[in-house]
């Protein structure tokens, strides 16, 4: 049994209890609500003592990055924990440009990391749409991915190592820029991608690349997800794995755009079923577009690509990504009935997308936005009303269709979650499609580092 958290019990420990605002108990979409005694600590030693007066007194703590995770692993309402918000802790530590490493704390958004890279002329390459929220410790604590995947990976693929606070509040110091360390098990992994169930990440090792001397931007028209498909290996074939961002976007979601927000530019009229939106980095002496024209130019001739527009400076750049990036803001104002964050075999995506709709139309009339990175085989496959209904009418049908949907998932050899995590939202699908074996042992795992259960009980598993 936790017991709850309060101001006295807080400043016992030598800490500054607060009130937590409405960005520390509110979901960004509205759809949860938290409660809780806000925690700002200024160092990982403030962490540690709070760390360890909470495992043991059995008080919960839910750690708190940016507040931008939409599975709920950053609020809860079913008791009252301390809220720990890494919010004061934003230093960056160190940066070698010649290594390659930035080192910084957790609290640090991750826009900062990139200013920080750039400062220094490399790049740090992880990007979202809510990077000027969202903060290092929870893009690593939920190993977020975002639009660069296709080239430089996931968070955990740009992270060489954390410093981290574990439950009972020993420090563990893994704040390394090493790239080989077989000294045992590797904590690191395990805590990335942990939702703060294992332990709170305080500050850590990123990667850093050179930045491109040059950088190629395609929209284009595709048949279908079939052929963005075929587009896809011909580009990273004329190339050689210089592409960086490949994302399929259905016309749907540029169609919500066009209604939310009107003055957004839109690269073709009318909008096409089917879009690809394509970009790649080089360095000095590498011509891309010498690289990419007769690419292009045989997609056009065996129909995959229909009509298509290559970014002729920055700023038409930011356009074509500005329309990529208003989609989930669009997918929020129109009023989703619901959201899958899902991956698939880059063998089965074009079956999937041919396959769910006619299923989905058996339970019940949707609309579909269907887009999100192709390249690495994420989907972001939202369902909303038909025209001239609202969210209300499918409160009967609504699981069903989450149901379809995961079961096509599942059936395919893909995940339910790609890249948001599973929160508290998620548990419930995680025990039903989540390999036993690895159920068991992250219980077992989450025993032996939490024995207490104060870490982020409820999310990812059910609490004790």
């Amino acid at each position: 049994m936790l017991t709850p958290a309060n101001f006295d019990f807080v400043a016992g420990l030598g800490l500054t209890p607060e009130h937590p605002g409405s960005t520390h108990l509110e979901e960004p979409r509205g759809l949860a609500r938290g409660r809780g005694v806000l925690v700002r600590p200024r160092s990982t030693q403030e962490v540690s003592r709070l760390l360890a007066g909470c495992t043991a007194a059995g008080v919960a703590v839910v750690p708190h990055g940016g507040g931008t995770g939409l599975v709920g692993g950053q609020l809860t309402d079913a008791f009252h924990p301390v809220i720990l918000s890494m919010a004061r802790m934003t230093a960056t530590r160190a940066v070698d440009p010649m290594a390659g490493t930035l080192m910084i704390e957790a609290g640090a958004t991750l826009a900062a990391a990139q200013d920080a890279a750039r400062g220094v002329g490399r790049l740090f390459p992880l990007s979202l749409a809510s990077e000027g929220t969202a903060t290092v410790g929870g893009v690593l604590a939920t190993n977020a991915g975002g639009v660069q995947v296709l080239r430089y990976g996931n968070a955990r693929d740009l992270c060489l190592g954390v410093e981290a606070v574990m439950a009972d509040g020993t420090v563990h110091h893994g704040l390394t820029g090493l790239r080989k360390d077989n000294t045992g098990y590797d904590l690191r992994h395990l805590l990335i991608g942990a939702e703060g169930t294992l332990g709170v990440i305080t500050a850590a090792c990123l990667r850093l690349f050179p930045r491109p001397a040059a950088r190629w931007t395609f929209f284009g028209v595709v048949r279908g997800p079939d052929a963005a498909l075929s587009l896809l290996s011909q580009l990273q074939d004329a190339t050689g794995g210089l592409l960086t961002a490949f994302e399929l976007i259905s016309g749907q979601g540029p169609r919500f755009v066009a209604q939310t927000h009107p003055h957004q530019r839109q690269p073709f009229n009318p909008v096409p079923d089917w879009m690809v939106l394509v970009e790649a980095g080089a360095g000095p002496g590498q011509d891309l577009e010498r690289l990419l024209e007769p690419s292009l130019a045989c997609a056009f001739d065996n129909g995959l690509l229909r009509d298509g527009l290559v970014a002729q400076s920055d700023t038409q750049r930011a356009e074509f990504w500005s329309l990529r990036e208003n989609i989930p803001d669009a997918n929020r104002r129109i009023g989703a009935i619901a959201s899958h964050d899902i991956s698939l075999p880059l063998g089965s995506l074009g079956d999937f997308i041919a396959a769910v709709p006619d299923q989905l139309s058996a339970i019940a009339d949707v609309r579909i936005n269907c887009f999100g990175h192709a390249g690495d085989g994420n989907l972001h496959y939202n369902l909303f009303p038909a025209e001239g209904r609202a969210k209300t009418d499918y409160a009967q049908t609504r699981e069903a269709l989450i149901e379809c949907v995961h079961e096509a998932v599942a059936a395919r050899g893909g995940s339910i979650s790609a890249e948001h995590g599973i929160g508290r939202f998620k548990q419930a699908d995680l025990a039903r499609y989540g390999d036993t074996a690895k159920l068991v042992a992250m219980g077992r795992i989450k025993v032996a580092l939490d024995p207490r259960g104060i870490l982020n009980p409820g999310a990812v598993l059910a609490k004790p």
